[in-house]
């Protein structure tokens, strides 16, 4: 019984130590890796919103000066493919013409366009070239990195308004629902 006693210590040393090398290993890409596990996430969230809110409340604002959720769906969809084509030469879906008023199917369709085109335009991403130029933003050039950090802002903004916009539908954002 002593020898299971003391072989059961050291089993549970040996993984703790086991633990404690991985947390301490440094992460391969650390920004990189992020937003490519952050894009899974929100490209699930933003998409189920967007799914989730019934055509007829595309038109819904929260208040006069606030967005329609059609256009906060569109602005979405536009935004990453703005982002996204700084970081490859493959062309992004034209969504120039789209409007807020394109029926609920089309927007959607838009969205999780956007995000298939961010997904592989992010993929061949490592840390070693968020220094590079990615153009003009607004008024400033901005690097990679700095694109990066916009755009996974954006993603938790966007879909933060989107579950504003639901919940004062009477609808649960994905976020909330149980898995």
């Amino acid at each position: 019984m002593k020898y299971l006693a003391v072989f059961a210590l050291a089993a549970a040393l040996v993984c703790t130590a086991a633990a404690s090398a991985q947390e301490t290993a440094p992460v391969q890409n650390p920004i990189t890796s992020m937003i490519k596990q952050q894009i899974t996430r929100y490209e699930r969230l933003e998409t189920e919103a967007a799914e989730l809110m019934p055509a007829d409340k595309y038109s819904f604002k929260p208040s006069p000066e606030m967005r329609n959720f059609g256009s906060l769906v569109l602005h979405i969809a536009q935004f990453n493919n703005l982002v996204c084509s700084r970081f490859t030469s493959a062309p992004a879906a034209d969504t120039k013409e789209m409007k807020e008023t394109d029926d609920k199917d089309k927007l959607v369709a838009a969205v999780k366009e956007s995000f298939a085109y961010c997904t592989t335009a992010i993929a061949a991403l490592d840390d070693s070239t968020l220094g590079v130029s990615a153009g003009k933003l607004g008024p400033n050039n901005i690097s990679r990195g700095g694109a990066l950090l916009l755009l996974g802002e954006d993603w938790f903004d966007h879909y933060s308004a989107q579950a504003i916009y639901l919940r004062l539908s009477g609808i649960l954002p994905p976020s909330a629902r149980p898995r």
